[in-house]
């Protein structure tokens, strides 16, 4: 059995407008993860704070944008707290990182530009995965 602080596995949430003067990825760090694992069974157990049970609408976060599927037309991204530290090198020590899904598609976005997005966060309390969290419908706006 492991326990852990998500500072995200793979993905996982960030905190919006409802928190004027947080830092969304601060909030990530709020998220507990407690893998459990025996010879015939698996589970992923998540406790998310207070402010974030239900979800929140017109959650603003930024970040860093990493695309997941090639193209001019992103429609889904993985957007990533810190570029300096790959959460995609298998280490634990590595920065946030969020779903994305988008509300209409983004023309040529670069991986690694710098955005602003607000859209509605859902948590993922499926007990098979780490992620925690997805920004859906989400929309660019000023950083």
């Amino acid at each position: 059995m492991r326990s852990t602080t998500a500072l995200s596995a793979l993905f996982a949430v960030g905190a919006g407008a409802a928190f004027a003067g947080d830092d969304p990825w601060e909030l990530l760090g709020e998220i507990a993860i407690e893998e459990v694992a025996t010879e015939t069974t698996y589970e992923v157990r998540k406790s998310f704070p207070s402010a974030l049970q239900g979800g929140l609408e017109e959650f603003r976060i930024t970040g860093y944008a990493v695309p997941l599927t090639p193209g001019e037309n992103v429609t889904g991204l993985l957007l990533v707290s810190d570029m300096g530290l790959c959460p995609f090198c298998g280490s634990g020590e590595h920065g946030g990182s969020l779903e994305v899904t988008l509300d209409e598609p983004m023309i040529g976005l670069e991986e690694g530009a710098r955005i602003s997005l607000v859209g509605n966060l859902e948590m993922v309390d499926d007990p098979m995965t780490w992620q925690t969290a997805v920004l859906r419908n989400a929309r660019p706006v000023d950083g």
